[in-house]
C-alpha cells in the first residue's frame, strides 16, 4: 500500500497559512500586555467592562491557541483536529472583523457612535491595520482555511504516535507560554513602542511636544550721515565691550521681528505633566539633560510589590545622590495620587497627564509595558528602559 503523500499545492497553501498564524501569533505573544490592553479594548467596546480583571489572561490564553495552531499545522500535527480548529477561529474572527469593518464606515460616513476597536491587533504592535484591512485579510484567510480544510484528509499526519504528536503540540504550546511569561516578568522583547531605547529615533520632545516659533528680535540704529546697523539682543549686550562710544554715534530707529521657524505641531497630541495647581512639567523634564520618569499609568494596579521593594528604595537614593530628577506619571486623577502618595510615603513627585478613560490618548500606559516602569530620558533621548523587577 503506497504512503499517503501530500499535493505540492496544497503544501505550499497548508505551510504559507501556517506561518500566518505563527507570525501573528509571536507578534502577541512577545507583548503579551498589548494583548491583555486589546482585549480590554474590545471588552470595553462591547459593553463588557466586568471582563476586565479577565483580559490579560485572555489575551495569553488566545495567543497561545493561534500560535500552537499554525505551529500544529506547519509540521502537520494532528491534521484534522488542527484544521477543524483553524476553521472555527476563522469564523468567529470573520464575523468579528466584518462588523468592525461595517460599524467603522458607519461611524465616519454617518455620525453614529458604537466605540469600535480601530485596529484588532491581528499581528500585535507589529503592523497595525484599519478594520477595513483586516476585513479583507480575513477574507483571504477565510479563503484559504476553507480550502485546507476540505482537503484535510488529503494531507497525512507527521509520523509520530498519538501520543508523540500531543508532546509536540504541548512543545508548541509551551514555547508560546514560556515566552509570554518572561516578557510579563520583564518587557516585551521587541518594542515597537514610540518610547523604544534608541538614540538614532525620533525625539520625545518632538513626538509628543512639538515645537515653539522660533522668533528673532533685531534691533536698528541709525546715524546722521545715513549708515544703519541691525543689533541682536546679544549684539546689544556686548557693544559697549567693542564700541564704548556707540550710543553716542547711533540712535535707536526701529525693532525687527523675525520668524527663524515655524511653530511645529506634536505628532502625538496630549502628553501633559500636571501638577495639582495644573502647571504643566512635561517641557521643563523632557528638556533635562538627565531625568527618570516613572510610569503608572494606573495607581490601583500599580505592583504593591514593586512600590515597597528594596530596589524602588535604591533607586531614589541613587537619584539623590546624584542629583537626578524622579518623577512619576499617571493617569490617575489627583486624589488618587494624594492618597498614594501617603500610603507608599513617596518623597518625589507624581504628575497627572488627563485622558479620556475611552479614547486615549493611552501615552502613558503605551510607553512600557511594566507597571511601574522606568525610562530615563537625555535631553528627550530615551537611553534607558525598565521594568520595575530589574531597577
Amino acid at each position: 500500500m503506497r504512503k499517503q503523500k501530500e499535493p505540492v499545492w496544497l503544501a505550499v497553501i497548508r505551510i504559507a497559512l501556517a506561518c500566518v498564524f505563527l507570525f501573528s501569533g509571536l507578534s502577541k505573544i512577545i507583548d503579551p500586555v498589548a494583548s491583555g490592553i486589546q482585549m480590554d479594548d474590545y471588552f470595553t467596546s462591547f459593553g463588557m467592562g466586568f471582563m476586565h480583571p479577565f483580559s490579560l489572561t485572555l489575551g495569553i490564553l488566545m495567543n497561545i491557541a493561534e500560535f500552537t495552531l499554525g505551529f500544529m499545522l506547519f509540521f502537520r500535527i494532528r491534521v484534522r483536529l488542527t484544521t477543524l480548529g483553524y476553521l472555527l477561529f476563522m469564523i468567529f474572527f470573520f464575523l468579528l472583523t466584518a462588523w468592525l469593518a461595517v460599524a467603522e464606515h458607519l461611524e465616519v460616513n454617518y455620525g453614529y457612535n458604537f466605540g469600535v476597536v480601530k485596529d484588532c491587533g491581528c499581528f500585535g504592535q507589529a503592523i497595525t491595520m484599519n478594520n477595513m484591512e483586516t476585513f479583507l485579510k480575513n477574507v483571504v484567510l477565510m479563503i484559504v482555511t476553507l480550502v485546507v480544510f476540505s482537503k484535510r484528509k488529503a494531507i497525512p499526519d507527521i509520523k509520530y504516535t498519538l501520543l508523540g504528536q500531543w508532546f509536540w503540540a504541548l512543545v508548541g504550546a509551551c514555547i508560546a507560554l514560556i515566552i509570554q511569561i518572561y516578557c510579563l516578568r520583564n518587557l516585551p522583547l521587541f518594542d515597537f513602542s514610540h518610547w523604544k531605547n534608541c538614540r538614532n529615533c525620533k525625539n520625545i520632545i518632538e513626538l509628543y511636544l512639538g515645537k515653539p516659533e522660533q522668533k528673532e528680535v533685531l534691533f536698528l540704529y541709525g546715524n546722521d550721515i545715513g549708515e544703519e546697523r541691525l543689533l541682536s539682543m546679544d549684539d546689544i549686550g556686548n557693544i559697549l565691550d567693542s564700541e564704548p562710544n556707540f550710543y553716542e554715534k547711533f540712535f535707536y530707529v526701529n525693532r525687527i521681528d523675525s520668524v527663524v521657524s515655524e511653530a511645529i505641531q506634536p505628532e502625538i497630541p496630549g502628553f501633559s505633566m500636571l501638577d495639582d495647581k495644573g502647571k504643566d512639567f512635561a517641557t521643563i523634564y523632557l528638556n533635562k539633560e538627565v531625568v527618570y520618569l516613572l510610569f503608572m499609568h494606573d495607581l490601583d494596579e500599580v505592583s504593591n510589590e514593586a512600590m515597597k521593594s528594596e530596589r524602588l528604595k535604591k533607586l531614589v537614593v541613587h537619584c539623590q545622590s546624584n542629583n537626578i530628577d524622579l518623577v512619576g506619571i499617571t493617569n490617575s486623577p489627583l486624589k488618587e495620587i494624594e492618597a498614594f502618595i501617603k500610603k507608599y510615603n513617596i518623597t518625589f513627585p507624581i504628575y497627572y497627564n488627563p485622558i479620556d478613560p475611552i479614547k486615549g490618548p493611552f501615552i502613558v500606559r503605551d510607553a512600557i509595558r511594566s507597571n511601574p516602569g522606568l525610562i530615563t530620558l537625555e535631553k528627550g533621548v530615551v537611553t534607558g528602559k525598565k521594568a520595575w523587577r530589574n531597577f
